[in-house]
């Protein structure tokens, strides 16, 4: 873009600033605009506020044109001066009646810049917008294929559920699918640990050793994915141990789920 178009569009590069969409000419004129124009002060203000609220789960490479495209549909938009304070405008006196094409100022200016909020969600939506698909966007993988791990053992079809229930109303359960290899512990209720302590959580192998599966340092309603061989273990236990947790249990389990004979 040349020096007499920026000049002439300075005030319709808000937009393109907001995104780091101009080149290093670009930056430096509207820099230098923007130190002494309040209006557009304002207006980049605004935008970066509209932009910080736009989720970011999801990042794409856009396509080389785009720039160029953002910037030629701005270039069509016809910019407006800024608004001026009505102290700060000189009105003639005419003796003859006001015209019936007078067009308030506030809608110009919300028009300019809702066409440059435009012109910035294009480029927006395709850097950090994972709700809107783009037309280069690939097919999205099947919903089966973005659970958690725990989702995916809860409802696998093998699926095999423990509970063990305590005398205060608390339980816990366990569920295995040998399918994924792996165990999910769900508490409802359970009660915290005592001060200092911790539960830990441990996978028995069919030799009978308690292999650490992991900590629990609250209590509550939780789900933990244990760590290690789910598809072998022959039980679940559960523990108070020392803060940090133990390498092999130091107390008598306060539960012990059996889960049978694992997988060879």
């Amino acid at each position: 873009m040349g020096g007499g178009t920026v000049t002439s569009s300075i005030h319709a590069l808000s937009g393109a600033y907001v995104v780091d969409a101009l080149d290093d000419e670009e930056r430096s004129v509207f820099e230098e605009h923007l130190t002494g124009c309040r209006d557009c002060q304002v207006e980049v203000a605004e935008l970066r506020e509209a932009a910080a609220v736009l989720p970011e789960s999801t990042l794409e490479t856009p396509p080389a044109s785009l720039r160029a495209s953002v910037l030629a549909g701005v270039a069509t938009v016809r910019p407006l001066p800024p608004e001026v304070d009505a102290a700060e405008r000189v009105v003639p006196v005419r003796d003859e009646a006001p015209t019936a094409d007078v067009v308030p100022l506030a809608p110009r200016r919300r028009g300019r810049r809702l066409a440059n909020l435009a012109a910035a969600a294009v480029v927006l939506g395709v850097v950090g917008v994972g709700a809107v698909t783009q037309p280069w966007e690939p097919e999205r993988s099947a919903p089966s294929a973005t659970l958690s791990v725990a989702d995916r053992v809860l409802s696998a079809d093998d699926a095999e559920e423990v509970t063990q229930r305590f005398p205060d109303g608390s339980s816990a359960t366990v569920t295995r699918s040998r399918a994924e290899g792996k165990a999910v512990l769900t508490t409802k209720r359970m009660a915290a640990p005592p001060s200092g302590r911790v539960f830990e959580m441990w996978l028995r192998d069919a030799e009978g050793r308690m292999r650490p599966a992991g900590l629990m340092t609250s209590g509550g309603d939780q789900t933990f994915v244990l760590r290690g061989d789910g598809a072998t273990a022959t039980g679940v236990g559960i523990t108070v141990e020392p803060e940090g947790g133990s390498s092999a249990p130091t107390s008598d389990p306060i539960a012990m789920m059996d889960l049978g004979q694992g997988t060879a």
